[in-house]
Parts: structure tokens; C-alpha cells; sequence
């Protein structure tokens, strides 16, 4: 059953991207800068999808969308789509997919059966993953118990992997893309333009995979996983591993932009199956970030006053009719996104209602996002407990 958050927002959007021609002016979400920022929406792109018929016209800064299918955020993905779930974390994957708790709230936690690299260790499939978590939780914060940017470098490397996958490809037989580890495994993809900034990042995690020898898919879901929930008020998002790595280069163009229209990012978040509300809620992640492409000029401001802190605030000061406070950078797609019909609602109880609803939707969302691509869901491990716990309350 969905979480009580969900039962009372309306899912259903129409999405999908098909290119139809140039555009001449952009909606009011546009920026004048073409360059790339360190935050969830950060590459100018286009994508095609299969279309029956006209839904919804949009402009962008580079082309014009029709959106045409809808995204109810609720769709079963990968193999549990196509062969149904044959296995209890089948069916587990398949609940979550489908409305069951994705925030990991109770923690029994978890004692290592035996040191790193023993025959017990080895035994256990998260018993790598919990000294994973526990050696890289203090590289992740500052002395004063914020998180730092290279908490916020992981939870962006985590969606711009993850959301190289499109609805529409897939169904054109281009199932390829996703969380698969391949931003990190190509040296093509890793060099795209939307992908400026995270070099630090994806360095790093080249080099904790040889540390570790785990996958490359998982460990970067894992540490953008680790990377929100080490911030004070983060969510701990369930976690799986078991994904197949990849070094095929994900589709181009399915990255959004803080220079995209409104209804183009909707098309682009649909195509990934994701709702409104998961939209609204991903964007959420922009209470840690900082631009440092959009304008260079003001390279390192923060989207709300507290970027190392994953509060409301970001949502509070982006509602229609909020002044920006001092040194806060706020991006033209997210305010357009703030006070669109479709997403405003969501926007505005985010902000109202708090930390606890949006990490519960954040929750929702960022499963839904990792698991894309993935095929073998069937055959993944929850390793959700190895996560430190959320700090609730800062200071």
C-alpha cells in the first residue's frame, strides 16, 4: 500500500520526449547561462520517445517536447516487469516500487561477523558494505557534524549514473543505462559536459572500489546513499547491491538542465518513470548543493543557507513571493519548477510539513532512480542496515 504522503497527491503526469524542432524562446525556468552546475539538474539535453499522440507541447532553450505517456511513479521496473518476482527480495524490490516504505527508519543494527577480507566477512554480502560505510562516514563531514561537498559530490555522481536510462529507449530496445557504474567505467561518459565537476568524485570512487573490490554500480548507489543519510535530517534510503556493472556509455541527452524548461525536466523525469511528486522531491537534494558553473562568478554559493544540512529550507525559500537570502544562488528551473501547477502543491508541503515527508518522498524517489536499468533484481541483497543512522535533529 502507498504511504499515506502519496494517497493524497495526484501522480498521474503525462511524460515522454519526442524532439519536434527548434525552439525560439524558453519558458520563464530558462537561464541565460549555458554552463553546468554541481547540483541534480545540471546537463542541457533532448530525448526521443515512442508516441501515439499529442499530450502536451513545451519549449526549451534548445528544442521543442511533446510529452505523451504517463508516469504514475508507481511502475514495476526491470526484470520484476518482465518476469515477475520469483524471489522474497523480488518481491520485497516489488512492494517498495509500488508504494511499501522506502526510507529505512528502524535500525536493529549490525555487527560485522568477522574483520574486512575474512572467510565470515566474505560470507556475509554487507558485511564489506558496513566497513564501506563506516570508514567513509567521517570523509563525508565537516568538524561541526555538517556534510561536506564530498557528501554532495556522491549523491549527485549517484543520479547522474542512475539516470542515463529512458522508458522510451528501453522500449526501443535500448535497455541500457542506468545504475550500472558505467559514468565511472567509461571515460566517455565521464568526460560529457553534463558531467563537469564530478572528476574529484569519480576519482575517489575508482579508487574505493580497488580498496574494496565491490561493484562499481553498487558502490556508487551505496556512497550517494551514505552521502545523504550522513547529512544532519538526510534520509536512509533502503539499499541494495548485487547490480551488474557496465562499461557501455549511457544514452546521451537524458540528463536535465538548469537551463530546461519546466516542462521539458517533467518530460525528462517521467521518461524515468518518475512522478510529480518524485520530482519535487529529488530536487530536494539542492539543500546541500552549490553551483559552481552557472555562474562562476559566484562559483561555491549554496541553494538554501544551510548547505550542510539536508532540511526544508531549500523548499521554504523557493515558495512564490520568498527574497532569496544573501550569498543563496537560486537556479531559474527550480523556481519555475517551485510554482508550476503540476508540482507546486508537493513544493509547498514539503515546506510546510517538514523533514520527515520529504525523506519519506525522497525515500520513494531515489529507490526508484537507483534500481533503473536494473535487471536482475530478482538476485540484489538489502544491505540497508550497514547505513549509519539518520540524525533526526541539528544542531
Amino acid at each position: 500500500m502507498k504511504n499515506s504522503y502519496y494517497q493524497a497527491q495526484t501522480n498521474t503526469q503525462v511524460t515522454g520526449a519526442k524532439l519536434i524542432a527548434s525552439a525560439t524562446v524558453s519558458s520563464s525556468s530558462t537561464s541565460t547561462s549555458t554552463s553546468k552546475s554541481s547540483t541534480i539538474t545540471s546537463s542541457v539535453s533532448s530525448s526521443s520517445s515512442k508516441t501515439t499522440a499529442t499530450i502536451r507541447t513545451s519549449t526549451s532553450t534548445t528544442s521543442a517536447f511533446v510529452c505523451t505517456t504517463s508516469a504514475s511513479g508507481w511502475e514495476v521496473l526491470g526484470d520484476l516487469k518482465n518476469n515477475g518476482a520469483k524471489t522474497p527480495v523480488g518481491t520485497n524490490i516489488t512492494g517498495v516500487l509500488t508504494g511499501d516504505a522506502a526510507e529505512a527508519k528502524t535500525d536493529g543494527g549490525y555487527t560485522p561477523p568477522g574483520a574486512r577480507g575474512s572467510t565470515a566477512c566474505k560470507a556475509d554480502v554487507c558485511c564489506i558494505w558496513s566497513y564501506i560505510a563506516v570508514d567513509l562516514q567521517p570523509f563525508f563531514l565537516n568538524s561541526d557534524g555538517t556534510c561536506n561537498q564530498w557528501a554532495r559530490r556522491a549523491v549527485r555522481l549517484g543520479f547522474h549514473d542512475a539516470a542515463g536510462w529512458s522508458k522510451p529507449n528501453s522500449l526501443a530496445g535500448k535497455d541500457y543505462g542506468g545504475a550500472d557504474g558505467s559514468i565511472a567505467l567509461s571515460a566517455e561518459e565521464a568526460a560529457r559536459s553534463e558531467n563537469e565537476g564530478l572528476e574529484d568524485i569519480i576519482a575517489k570512487v575508482q579508487e574505493w572500489q580497488t580498496t574494496y573490490g565491490v561493484g562499481m554500480a553498487d558502490l556508487i548507489q551505496f556512497v550517494s546513499n551514505l552521502g545523504a543519510v550522513v547529512c544532519p535530517m538526510g534520509p536512509r534510503v533502503r539499499t541494495w547491491v548485487g547490480r551488474k556493472d557496465s562499461s557501455t556509455p549511457a544514452p546521451t541527452g537524458l540528463l536535465p538542465a538548469v537551463t530546461d524548461s519546466v516542462d521539458k525536466i517533467v518530460c525528462l523525469f517521467g521518461d524515468k518513470t518518475l512522478s510529480y511528486t518524485q520530482l519535487a522531491a529529488l530536487l530536494g537534494a539542492h539543500s546541500t548543493s552549490q553551483q559552481f558553473f552557472v555562474d562562476p562568478s559566484k562559483a561555491g554559493e549554496p541553494q538554501d543557507d544551510t548547505p550542510g544540512v539536508w532540511d526544508t529550507r531549500y523548499y521554504q525559500q523557493h515558495r512564490p513571493g520568498q527574497t532569496a537570502p544573501s550569498g543563496v544562488f537560486q537556479f531559474a528551473s527550480d523556481l519555475g519548477i517551485a510554482n508550476d501547477t503540476r508540482t507546486k502543491s508537493q513544493w509547498t508541503s514539503f515546506a510546510i510539513s517538514g523533514r520527515a515527508a520529504w525523506a519519506a518522498s525522497y525515500a520513494t524517489a531515489y529507490v526508484r532512480l537507483s534500481l533503473l536499468g536494473v535487471n536482475n533484481m530478482n538476485n540484489l541483497t538489502e544491505c540497508s542496515h550497514v547505513l549509519p543512522k539518520a540524525v533526526l535533529t541539528f544542531p
